[in-house]
């Protein structure tokens, strides 16, 4: 179990250095003469991996129903450690922004291919755990982004942190060697042998499988109704005040990410400086998340979220008073880090215990795929600012306002009756 975990961590670690490390070179890629980028060609081509990663997450379904889980997992590490090469070689910024594309459609893959393993892996009381520390992988690949652009990007260059990207493709000899299929998987291929193996080899019980491959097919026929389910009466206002805070929520996320480390370096801030608060923000969105989540289960997480957010928005008002002594602005870059990183998790878990059993995966997925409209203007916008040379205050305004819609969206979702969510 400890080795599926692991390599599931690891993947999804690699997930979050490749779309992490974009915001990190920025600052190089913009001061690279050879190409001579504006903001807002730089912001575009930062959207790119994002419209992949949409389309991968809708693609991966159909791969894992023709590869099964384990050769998806491969074959997406596999993709966009290729195209973390072919970044490393790109002539032009056409050619770089078709390959982040490409490698996008491969990280889209891995999240939910890697989450369905560490679950279906993992014994019924150590899931949630299991998940959170895997998923806490993407924070922390974010942060070795950031500490090796910190410590190679001023000697090496910009190509060599993409260089670094292609490092998961040393894996794949082990994960085709030892990685196990899913028993899910193999069960609804009638490959019952393989399934009988790997459930001896891991001590599960297999007519746990047979029990959830037979709901499976009875959630596949409700598929519609739950769909109708989240516009129903009870339910279509805090649908689209949940998708506002999720698109809110991911324009903080993913603009913070691309534009923080550029947009402190035009505030006079070293490039090491400016990486540094990349590091601090992620940072502190990974351990803020986990410490938020224990919070959560005892004060609930819609106000949890909804304060979270409103402390993004606070820090991120805060930055444009002024320069405040060095250590007050790491404070606050963390603050927003947790603020606005950190609540995407804890919005998920919200999402799933406040719609009943039969809507609940399709609201999640609803959620996240509605919110990709907030991830893939967030770069865009803060680009296209700074490319009309408005004044940098607008870029953390926009921050602002998200943190404060976001907050919005919370409140005027309605409380369950009787319900901790």
């Amino acid at each position: 179990m400890y080795f599926i975990l692991g390599i599931c961590f690891f993947s999804i670690l690699a997930d979050g250095y490749d779309l992490g490390i974009y915001g990190a070179v920025l600052p190089s890629l913009l001061e690279y003469q050879p190409w001579n980028l504006t903001p807002a060609q730089a912001g575009t081509i930062g959207s790119y991996a994002l419209f992949g990663m949409l389309f991968g997450a809708i693609l991966v379904g159909t791969i894992t129903d023709l590869l099964g889980r384990k050769w998806t997992l491969i074959f997406c590490i596999i993709l966009f450690s290729l195209t973390m090469v072919a970044c490393a070689m790109a002539t032009s910024p056409a050619m770089f922004g078709f390959f982040r594309f490409i490698g996008g459609i491969g990280l889209g893959g891995v999240i939910p291919t890697a989450s369905a393993l560490a679950i279906e892996y993992s014994p019924p009381h150590r899931r949630t755990l299991n998940y959170s520390l895997m998923f806490s992988g993407y924070s922390f690949g974010t942060v070795l982004g950031a500490i090796l652009a910190i410590l190679l990007l001023d000697s090496l260059g910009w190509r060599f942190m993409f260089w670094i990207g292609a490092l998961p493709l040393l894996i794949v000899p082990i994960m085709i060697k030892y990685l196990p299929e899913s028993v899910s998987f193999l069960l609804s291929k009638n490959r019952h042998k393989e399934a009988e193996v790997i459930c001896k080899r891991y001590q599960m019980n297999i007519s746990f499988f047979e029990e959830q491959l037979q709901n499976g097919k009875k959630d596949t026929v409700s598929e519609k109704k739950s769909i109708k389910g989240l516009f129903s009466k009870e339910y279509i206002r805090p649908t689209i005040f949940i998708w506002l805070t999720y698109i809110m929520g991911f324009y903080l996320v993913y603009g913070l990410n691309t534009w923080l480390p550029q947009i402190m370096k035009e505030l006079g801030y070293s490039l090491h400086s400016s990486l540094s608060f990349l590091l601090v923000m992620n940072l502190t969105a990974g351990i803020g998340a986990l410490l938020a989540s224990a919070i959560a289960d005892r004060w609930g997480s819609k106000r949890v979220i909804g304060v979270s957010y409103s402390l993004a928005a606070v820090c991120a008002f805060l930055l444009t008073l002024g320069a405040p002594p060095i250590g007050v602005t790491y404070l606050l870059v963390g603050i927003a880090g947790f603020g606005a990183v950190g609540s995407t998790q804890i919005l998920n878990a919200f999402v799933t215990k406040y719609y009943p059993a039969q809507s609940r995966a399709t609201a999640l997925g609803w959620g996240l795929g509605v919110g990709r409209i907030g991830a893939i203007s967030g770069p865009v916008l803060v680009g296209f600012l700074l490319s009309m040379n408005v004044d940098l205050i607008w870029s953390f305004y926009t921050f602002v306002i998200a943190g404060l819609v976001a907050t919005l969206g919370m409140i005027l979702t309605p409380s369950k009756k009787g319900e901790i969510v």
